[in-house]
């Protein structure tokens, strides 16, 4: 079933590189900013969204990606409790897997593929998107297209995931925001044009593929910690157990931390700067959620490869990135000036 949504009258926000002239070279500026400028004025150049009713067959996908982890996680404590202790390279498989994948939806999904906040090679380009694909959040195109989308209407009517958008009030509207914005968006409405806020990735041949062969990731993201487990342990059941730990309960953590900042970091902490919006700078989550929980700072300066922009905020992502750069594997770093943010400060 097909609906027709309000066009927001809202004036489109840009998610695309604004270049630091501290990081840029003139030249490289002026072809960073005018690629930047012909995508947002496609994007910008449709005169509305439609929105369209997730079918059978995806919602009961949607659902066993939220159910079957979370089983994991209880499966997981329970073996734990009967057998007195996990094996270390369950731990250890979890913990890596957990670092990998979610720094990919981090660096790869969020800040290279989305906001083009640096640029790198193309191995690397692979190597995101496929680690970003194990982190089982959605094919590249659909996971960057509803992103710029919820940039262009942060925390109003045409945002897919933003707690502020519902009529009810109090707690009520409190918890049915909470509910929609972390996770009740995923099997619901889904735009019909989607395809039109991603022409960029959809000229890549690399990410196309990876695109296309998302399930073929997904389950190696599975086996992989699987086949180590079992190599380490010896035992099927060592093999298994890695699959649990390492693959399911992985993906939960993950999930549920990506997931936190489309809710939390949407209700919860200070604004310091001017964004037009109710994104927050949540401390908890700039921690585990690999710096993205500084998620005022990024929706005021959206393609900044820095979301900690204080030298307190501690932003594990972007120490990757610049470490890649050092070593020649990243360029164009995007930051904004110290100009930029003072004009943006909320005094």
């Amino acid at each position: 079933m097909v609906r027709s949504a309000r066009v927001s009258t809202l004036p489109v926000r840009s998610f695309m590189p604004e270049v630091s002239p501290e990081l840029s070279t003139p030249k490289t500026a002026s072809s960073k900013s005018a690629s930047a400028e012909l995508l947002q004025e496609e994007i910008a150049s449709s005169e509305g969204m439609t929105m369209s009713s997730a079918t059978f067959g995806t919602r009961a996908t949607c659902l066993a990606v939220i159910i079957l982890p979370m089983l994991a996680v209880v499966a997981g404590t329970i073996i734990a409790w009967v057998s007195g202790s996990v094996h270390w390279i369950h731990l250890l498989m979890a913990f890596v897997g957990y670092m990998a994948t979610g720094m990919a939806i981090t660096i790869g999904y969020h800040r290279l593929f989305t906001h083009k906040s640096f640029r790198t090679n193309r191995f690397m380009t692979g190597f995101w998107a496929i680690l970003g694909s194990m982190a089982v959040e959605g094919p590249i195109v659909r996971w960057v297209g509803m992103h710029r989308l919820h940039h262009q209407h942060s925390d109003h009517e045409l945002d897919p995931h933003s707690p502020h958008t519902h009529n009810e009030e109090g707690i009520k509207g409190l918890l049915s925001g909470l509910w929609h914005s972390h996770m009740g968006w995923i099997m619901f409405a889904v735009p019909v044009d989607l395809d039109r806020y991603t022409p960029d990735l959809r000229k890549d041949k690399l990410l196309m593929f990876i695109d296309r062969t998302f399930f073929v990731w997904v389950i190696l993201g599975l086996l992989i910690p699987g086949f180590i487990a079992w190599a380490v342990t010896g035992t099927i059941v060592g093999g298994l157990l890695g699959i649990l730990w390492g693959g399911l309960i992985r993906m939960f953590m993950v999930h549920h931390v990506t997931w936190s900042v489309n809710s939390a970091c949407h209700l919860w902490g200070p604004q310091h700067y001017v964004s037009h919006d109710h994104s927050r700078n949540n401390a908890v989550f700039g921690i585990f959620a690999f710096g993205e929980g500084w998620h005022n700072n990024h929706h005021a300066f959206p393609a900044s490869a820095r979301h900690g922009l204080k030298w307190w905020q501690f932003d594990i992502s972007y120490i990757v990135i610049r470490l890649m750069s050092w070593v020649g594997l990243a360029s164009d770093v995007n930051v904004p000036s110290a100009e930029r943010q003072a004009a943006k400060a909320i005094r």
